[in-house]
């Protein structure tokens, strides 16, 4: 989704249709994919393509922000 990703950090690489999880409702599901290297998140939210997009990229950026903090405290 980033026309150069910095290897280093966290990148949106897939938001697409998908079915529900398993006992949810509704027809509106979006898979969304981030990341970095070998390390991969798969999630899934409800919404509109755009503010599943929208989300998807703030998760990357905030987990960005902690990677560069040095994590947790």
């Amino acid at each position: 989704m980033h026309d150069e990703p910095n290897k280093n950090q966290y990148q949106v690489t897939a938001v697409e249709k998908t079915t529900a999880p398993e006992g949810m409702l509704g027809d509106n599901w979006y898979r969304y994919v981030i990341r970095r290297g070998e390390q991969v998140i798969d999630c899934k939210k409800n919404g509109s393509l755009k503010t599943v997009t929208e989300h998807a990229a703030s998760v990357a950026e905030l987990i960005n922000s902690r990677h560069v903090r040095g994590g947790r405290k």
